[in-house]
């Protein structure tokens, strides 16, 4: 069965309360179902914007895409996301990886340890939050019952595992740390081999009762009458993507309306993304896409 179109954008900026609950209430006009906030330093503090967010709006969920899970404690963790799933209303997802930005937590003066370890405290932190937010006399408690819903973010094979197991939602980076590149520096990994993790979740999954939502974040979208122009400037940017694979990849979005309308149902078709998420920049662009795939 097929699943509905979910919109989300992610808020990368936070200029003033007034601006942030504009921007905030343009989204919700335009139609989008989350309003996002990542978890970098230099961004905007995630849960005290979300609850903002949350309460310039009245329909969209808002989340975290996704909390560095390096950064936090499962125990303090718990206490801020049931605080915020009861400020909200009940309207928080949780979203949580592993942390990609090694130059980030040297800031911060946490470890960065080596990838496995990174995917241990995730696991770790996983589970703690289940045990915490599902037992009736952890204070706070959350909202919605027994925890908020879940995205677990990622493309190994450890952490589609996880997903498989506890996750709501199972969000796709497309990407990789870059060979021989420092860490943090990423590539596009092509089409063929996305749709490959997306078939490799799908296997450690088959168990379950009901599937997860899957999610891509699009890196771009660029409304135009010339694609393949678009794509030919991009390729030096790219991340190691050729023009064809720019093309076909969903990290990127363009043409007609009609055009990019096209492009995410076919992504839906191959790869089985039915949440599709923007970043802030393209969020107007994106604007006509989703009334134009509403309903499908």
């Amino acid at each position: 069965m097929t699943r509905p179109f979910r919109f989300g954008v992610n808020l990368v900026a936070l200029d003033s309360r007034d601006a942030w609950r504009a921007k905030c209430r343009r989204a919700e006009e335009l139609g989008y179902d989350v309003l996002l906030v990542p978890d970098h330093l230099g961004a905007p503090a995630p849960f005290p914007a979300l609850v903002a967010a949350a309460e310039a709006t009245r329909r969209p969920r808002v989340g975290t895409f996704v909390l560095n899970a390096g950064f936090w404690n499962p125990a303090l963790l718990a206490r801020e996301v049931a605080t915020c799933d009861r400020l909200t209303g009940g309207r928080l997802e949780l979203g949580l990886g592993t942390g990609y930005v090694r130059s980030e937590h040297e800031r911060a003066g946490l470890p960065w340890g080596s990838p496995g370890e990174r995917v241990d405290h995730l696991e770790h932190t996983v589970a703690e939050l289940d045990r915490l937010l599902s037992d009736p006399e952890h204070v706070p408690s959350p909202r919605q019952r027994p925890r908020p819903p879940l995205l677990i973010g990622g493309n190994g094979d450890r952490v589609l595992r996880l997903a498989a197991r506890r996750a709501d939602i199972a969000a796709f980076t497309g990407a990789r740390q870059a060979p021989g590149a420092p860490e943090g520096v990423i590539h596009l990994i092509s089409p063929d081999e996305l749709e490959e993790r997306t078939a490799a979740y799908r296997r450690f999954a088959a168990g379950r009762d009901e599937p997860a939502e899957l999610n891509y974040l699009v890196q771009r979208v660029v409304v135009t009458d010339d694609r393949r122009a678009v794509a030919r400037e991009l390729v030096p940017y790219a991340l190691g993507a050729t023009e064809e694979e720019l093309l076909e990849h969903p990290a990127l979005l363009t043409g007609s309306v009609g055009q990019i309308a096209e492009q995410v149902r076919a992504h839906r078709d191959r790869y089985g993304f039915s949440y599709i998420c923007v970043l802030d920049p393209f969020m107007e662009t994106f604007g006509p896409v989703i009334e134009e795939l509403r309903g499908s």
